[in-house]
């Protein structure tokens, strides 16, 4: 194998192949980074066996030739190191052969590095993902569901289904879900062409955090393709793989209130900041406690109080308040997440009682739902 690469599209490729790589892997050949060679390009593909990343870059683009192909074949590099030396080579051309026994050379102005590669037959093969269910979403719309969703899965492994987020296909609108069971984030969606048929799959939230990383900031469409244990998501070079969590996940329609007792109308950046300042003195408290009133008229009382450091009290004017007068704790944490969920816009705070879980959304939006259940301190 030789061929001669530009540095930067190299660095590129590997920054995104790179988020699969893990250095705690029981199979040690997944530690390192396996490329291809042909006429066409460089495929370079990264695996932890949760997640796989496959990047290609084309020979030529645009017109401007990126890779000279003299020798196509294939090699596993350790990725670590190979990512490190592209990433500090002197020059933007850069030279790379493979000799017998994987021996690499990688050739760059006046550096050259000699690397031992490994059979890259020993690398396990793709997942196959035969298209079952297959639909297509904006890069940029994507981002925002991640955005709004995958913060609220749960950190722990005691029920691995809550980890992921719950995508379900019903009625030719997505249906976006997350919950540690203190708290859950919504997101409805109806993209063009959904399928007809009804499913529903949980994606690991740590892969879904992943891809955020690698999803381009713009309306390029990605590909969404969903089989029996993988789900596989298409953008224009670049191929993610991550597996499915297995289990049923819990309705959580019903921990949705349908009516409520108290509503609140309040600008979301300002309500953000009051309950950020209130958390300060309870940020070394056990669950990061504020309280919450309201009185007769739009003024809202955001307090902490912390028996060590002292007490703070911080006053925000509503938009509108209607319903009955209400004292409420909660989580500063789970609160600042949805507001930030939300983004700074005008938001509706439903609430059905003191110890009952309430909801925020955007106000004239039903598409992002929050919802959090209160602490017991009143």
């Amino acid at each position: 194998m030789k061929f001669e690469i530009v540095r930067d599209e190299l660095l590129d490729g590997l920054n995104d192949v790179m988020k699969a790589i893990s250095q705690k892997v029981a199979i040690p050949i997944l530690t390192g980074i396996k490329i291809e060679i042909d006429e066409k390009g460089m495929t370079m593909t990264g695996s932890d066996s949760d997640i796989t990343i496959c990047t290609f870059i084309p020979a030529e683009r645009d017109g401007e030739q990126l890779i000279n192909v003299f020798e196509k074949g294939s090699i596993v590099l350790q990725a670590k190191v190979f990512s490190e030396i592209v990433r500090k080579l002197p020059t933007n051309e850069v030279n790379i052969q493979v000799k017998e026994g994987w021996q690499t050379q990688i050739h760059s102005g006046k550096s050259e590095f000699k690397l031992i590669g490994s059979n890259p037959d020993d690398y396990p093969i793709l997942p196959e993902v035969q298209d079952e269910h297959s639909f297509s979403l904006p890069a940029d719309l994507m981002k925002s569901i991640i955005r709004e969703t995958v913060f609220a899965v749960s950190q722990q492994e005691t029920r691995p289904i809550l980890t992921g987020v719950h995508w379900e296909v019903k009625e030719g609108k997505l249906s976006c879900v997350a919950t540690d069971s203190h708290r859950l984030a919504r997101r409805l969606t109806s993209p063009e062409q959904m399928p007809t048929i009804p499913f529903s799959f949980v994606i690991p939230g740590k892969s879904l955090q992943e891809l955020n990383k690698i999803l381009p900031d713009n309306t390029d469409l990605v590909e969404i393709i969903i089989a029996d244990q993988q789900v596989l998501f298409k953008t224009r070079n670049v191929l993610f793989y991550s597996r499915l969590l297995e289990g049923n996940y819990p309705d959580t329609s019903r921990l949705i209130p349908s009516e409520s007792n108290t509503s609140v109308v309040v600008n979301g950046r300002s309500l953000l900041q009051a309950i950020d300042r209130a958390s300060l003195l309870a940020r070394d408290e056990r669950n990061n406690i504020v309280r919450f009133s309201t009185d007769a008229g739009t003024v809202l009382e955001i307090s902490s109080n912390s028996p060590e450091i002292g007490k703070v009290e911080e006053i925000v004017n509503a938009i509108e308040v209607t319903g009955e007068e209400l004292k409420i704790s909660f989580s500063a944490k789970y609160m600042m997440d949805a507001l930030r969920a939300i983004d700074g816009q005008d938001v509706e705070i439903q609430f059905t009682g003191a110890m009952r879980p309430f909801i925020l959304k955007s106000v004239g939006d039903e598409t992002i739902l929050q919802l959090i259940l209160p602490v017991r301190t009143y």
